[in-house]
């Protein structure tokens, strides 16, 4: 059985209904919903991994998504379970909770193939690990005799070291937010008048768990979405209410967003023109409404070269790309605008070790040239690693700032949660 990094699942049908897709048994469905239902109650009770089997998939959270994955293959009787980057957009308690599971599956005699980058993870969950480099196997290690930096090492071909943060010199705000509220598209208020500014050569780090109202407030910010009320100024100038993504680009806003599929790249497209996306009406791509194509071939052909994405193939699909290459795409394009500001949403989502490397170096280099970096993510590696002050959202609102050199993870964490200094935020 195979559990895919981006799920398999479809949104508008039930659990039970996602489970029984392909093993119907037969024209009625209705007998075998009913035994769909049965087993995933007894799948959850044997192995950990409750969930509602007449709940609307669309509904549940990615952790509960994939619990529902992991008992689509056991429905079908798999021995051998493939998992590729699953805790990739899990939050640290779905991934604890997860690592529960697969401990479990273990104790029950099914075989357990992992496919992840994180080293901690490879380090907490396996018996042996195996190293692929440039579609070959390189080695073979039994975990406990190994160690997170030769993996590292091993993965990438070289020694790996965390970018030096350099100090803030910071100069005037380039991001400004003052009492901004954002309600979704069914009324409810996921972001409560929150306020904060980046600066010229900073770095501005936003913690959190998934699902509390950062999507939203990047949404608003990169002017996908209308906040409800306040305001936002880019390098001084407001970006009005009836304003949107292209004129928050043109105030000098990049924007690389969480989910590189769904909001960053048209995969069917070759790579040139998924690395021109929102950039089409730019005098280098031509003049009026038709697109010179050697122009913009050769523009991608140069972001390649200096983000190193492979293969460097601007014809090439999209689709065809590793995910960190994809996401270096994402990256080139919105970095190579030499833009005043950049809001960055979980950048090394489902990225490989040499990626992480190679973007965190772009984000510090932007820093270091005097631009402002609003950087989302869960990864509280990533965020201490990037960071010059963190804040902290917890239900829609900002609940702390810390200055990243004087704090840590677990303060951090706990107010992730809504607990501040002992007392529920």
């Amino acid at each position: 059985g195979m559990v895919h990094q981006h799920f398999m699942l479809v949104e508008t049908m039930t659990v039970a209904e996602n489970v029984l897709l392909g093993a119907e048994g037969g024209m009625f469905t209705g007998p075998g919903l009913e035994r769909a239902r049965a087993e995933i109650r007894r799948l959850g009770s044997d192995y950990g991994l409750s969930v509602d089997p007449d709940a609307v998939v669309g509904d549940l959270s990615v952790g509960l998504q994939q619990r529902v994955e992991i008992i689509k293959a056991l429905y079908r009787g798999a021995k051998i379970l493939i998992l590729d980057e699953p805790t990739g957009v899990l939050t640290p308690a779905e991934a604890t909770q997860l690592f529960d599971v697969l401990r479990e599956l273990k104790k029950q005699g099914r075989t357990l193939l992992l496919i992840t980058h994180k080293l901690k993870e490879i380090m907490a969950i396996t018996d042996r690990v195996s190293v692929m480099r440039r579609g070959e196997m390189v080695a073979h290690r039994t975990t406990a005799e190994t160690s997170p930096a030769l993996l590292a090492e091993l993965m990438v071909g070289r020694s790996v070291s965390a970018p030096a943060r350099a100090s803030a010199q910071t100069g005037a705000p380039l991001l400004e937010v003052e009492h901004l509220t954002v309600t979704d598209g069914r009324g409810v208020t996921r972001v409560f008048d929150m306020s904060f500014m980046v600066r010229a050569g900073e770095i501005v780090g936003i913690a959190g768990v998934s699902g509390n109202g950062q999507s939203e407030l990047v949404e608003a910010i990169s002017g996908m979405a209308r906040p409800q009320s306040g305001t936002i100024r880019i390098a001084g100038q407001p970006l009005g209410l009836a304003m949107d993504a292209a004129d928050a680009r043109r105030l000098g806003l990049a924007h690389v967003p969480e989910d590189r599929h769904r909001m960053g790249l048209v995969t069917a497209f070759p790579a040139w023109e998924s690395a021109l996306l929102g950039h089409e009406s730019e005098a280098r791509y031509g003049t009026g409404p038709l697109i010179d194509v050697d122009a913009a071939v050769g523009d991608t052909a140069a972001k390649m070269q200096r983000f190193d994405v492979r293969p460097a193939n601007p014809m090439l699909k999209t689709a065809n790309f590793s995910g960190g290459n994809q996401q270096k795409i994402v990256i080139a394009r919105e970095m190579d605008t030499d833009p005043k500001v950049l809001i960055v949403a979980q950048p090394t989502r489902g990225v490989d070790i040499g990626a992480i490397e190679f973007i965190h170096q772009s984000i510090l280099d932007l820093k270091r040239a005097g631009k402002a970096v609003l950087l989302v993510s869960v990864e509280l590696d990533e965020i201490f690693t990037l960071a010059d002050r963190i804040l902290v959202m917890c239900g829609g609102r900002l609940v702390g700032e810390r200055q990243t050199g004087e704090t840590d993870q677990n303060e951090i964490g706990l107010m992730m949660a809504g607990v501040e200094s002992g007392r529920a935020a």
